[in-house]
């Protein structure tokens, strides 16, 4: 009897309720959100789309994110270009590195919501 996927992610904010409404805005991520393009938003849920999903543990010291921080979101997009357009014409800076890419994974970027937790947003490869 496995596990069917993750039912949510609950993390401490300052001000829950701005943070839900800044991913909600800038990332089309939280309750009321649908990504399936099916319509099926739902004012509890945010309706994703079936798809990979890496859950791995780091080590302690890893440089991959921040120290001082115990996750890194990841969120899988389709188009990562327009993705971080829309976002620098919000004022929000992404950062992506050619070293993070390759054709086996896909492509990255990171950004860091308003309490400075950082995001990195994956297009898969096609």
């Amino acid at each position: 009897m496995p596990v069917l996927g993750i039912g949510g992610l609950f993390f401490r904010a300052r001000d829950p309720d701005a943070l839900s409404a800044w991913y909600r805005t800038h990332l089309g991520v939280g309750a009321g959100c649908d990504a399936t393009g099916d319509g099926a938003a739902n004012e509890w849920f945010w309706q994703t789309q079936g798809g990979p999903m890496v859950f791995a543990p780091f080590r302690a010291d890893s440089d991959y994110f921040a120290a001082d921080k115990a996750w890194m979101l990841n969120l899988r997009v389709s188009d990562l270009a327009g993705l971080v357009a829309s976002l620098a014409a919000s004022g929000i800076a992404a950062e992506t590195r050619a070293e993070w890419d390759s054709p086996e994974t896909g492509r990255f970027a990171r950004i860091h919501d308003p309490e400075g937790n950082a995001i990195e947003l994956w297009e898969p490869p096609a």
